[in-house]
């Protein structure tokens, strides 16, 4: 993953469609000073993804862009409408998807929970990614009653059993509870809870909450710090990650990690194209900053990924805010670059040396 002769890495950035591109740009621009501040060095090669790659090479997902991230050690990616997307998460088997939910401080008046529900909120998400309905055998057809489409939640026992040994991972370095989202009442086919458990046996410190998904998705807007870990396949993980758009405020604050068995990560925000503002430039990168947070820690570059997360915390903290966090009061709306402006400005200044103080705060 990393050169240790000269802190190189290599990335490739898909910037995608909607406000994609826009989010993209914005996010390299901070990772590339916090490189250069940090003192490693970061090449970006660029590919193709959805309908630009259609447009470009007759296919969602093109050799040229297999090509170019093949050997790389992440993968920056926008967004895009239809198309790619699956392809690329189940060629490179990017099976773990996390999906942190953080609240910063200065934004626990934009939940739409009351502060005291909210405050310290540190919730992980962790979705399998690459099986369940989105993957399995799906078409339309038709019989005496008509047309009809269907779709299968096909999980292999080791896939719910590979998925949960990196979950219970997680839990085991963070609060040590691991809540397992399951639907056995109604799909006793798919044993998450007992073959979850079995895992945990190798992990007997970390505490096993299975708790009916619907059940869960109204306890993480009842009491949501109850909360460490959460573990979910392919379908409830993508649904109660979007729950964690209201917790902290915007959707356009989430980032995520997906990750295959060699530590090999594609990393983007939890947002969509937003083709209603795309072109605007007032998109939210905290997103994909926070995507890329997530892969300066998965390469270890842990005081890059502070500087950044300090650095963010700064800014929120006098009042900048983008469209969809809803400014009020003394709050100063800003677009997507005046805020990287800001964010630029915060990481290069020498008053702002102590990375930890306001970083603490942010946890």
């Amino acid at each position: 993953m990393k050169s240790l002769n000269n802190l190189s890495y290599r990335i490739v950035a898909i910037a995608g469609e909607g406000i994609g591109p826009e989010v993209v740009k914005a996010s390299l621009k901070v990772l590339q000073l916090v490189v250069k501040l940090e003192g490693f060095s970061l090449q970006v090669d660029y590919g193709w993804l959805g309908s630009t790659a259609l447009e470009k090479f007759g296919s969602y997902f093109p050799q040229a862009t297999i090509e170019l991230c093949n050997g790389a050690n992440g993968i920056v990616f926008g967004a895009v409408t239809q198309g790619g997307l699956l392809e690329l998460r189940k060629h490179y088997d990017f099976f773990c998807n996390l999906r942190p939910i953080r609240l910063a401080n200065s934004l626990v008046h934009k939940s739409s929970l009351r502060p005291e529900k909210i405050q310290g909120l540190d919730i992980l998400i962790v979705r399998e990614l690459v099986s369940g309905i989105y993957f399995g055998p799906a078409g339309r057809s038709g019989d005496e009653k008509g047309a009809y489409g269907y779709h299968t939640m096909l999980y292999y026992d080791e896939e719910i059993r590979r998925i949960a040994r990196q979950a219970l991972h997680k839990a085991q370095q963070r609060r040590r509870l691991l809540t397992v989202a399951h639907k056995e009442n109604a799909l006793p086919h798919l044993p998450w809870t007992r073959l979850v458990q079995e895992e945990a046996k190798q992990f007997p410190d970390v505490v096993v909450e299975p708790m009916l998904v619907d059940n869960l998705a109204m306890q993480m807007v009842l009491n949501p710090q109850r909360f460490d870990v959460i573990l979910a396949g392919n379908m409830f993980g993508d649904i109660l990650s979007d729950i964690g758009g209201a917790l902290v405020g915007s959707l356009g604050l989430l980032g995520s990690a997906s990750l295959n068995a060699d530590g090999f990560g594609l990393y983007e925000a939890v947002h969509g194209t937003a083709p209603d503002i795309a072109g605007k430039g007032i998109a939210n990168p905290l997103g994909t900053l926070e995507a890329c947070v997530l892969m300066l820690q998965q390469w270890g570059e842990v005081r890059a990924a502070q500087r950044i997360m300090a650095a963010q915390e700064r800014v929120l903290a006098k009042g900048y805010r983008t469209a969809d966090l809803s400014p009020q009061g003394a709050e100063i709306l800003v677009n997507t670059e005046q805020l990287i402006d800001l964010l630029l400005e915060e990481l290069d200044s020498k008053q702002h040396s102590e990375l930890g103080v306001l970083y603490e705060s942010f946890k």
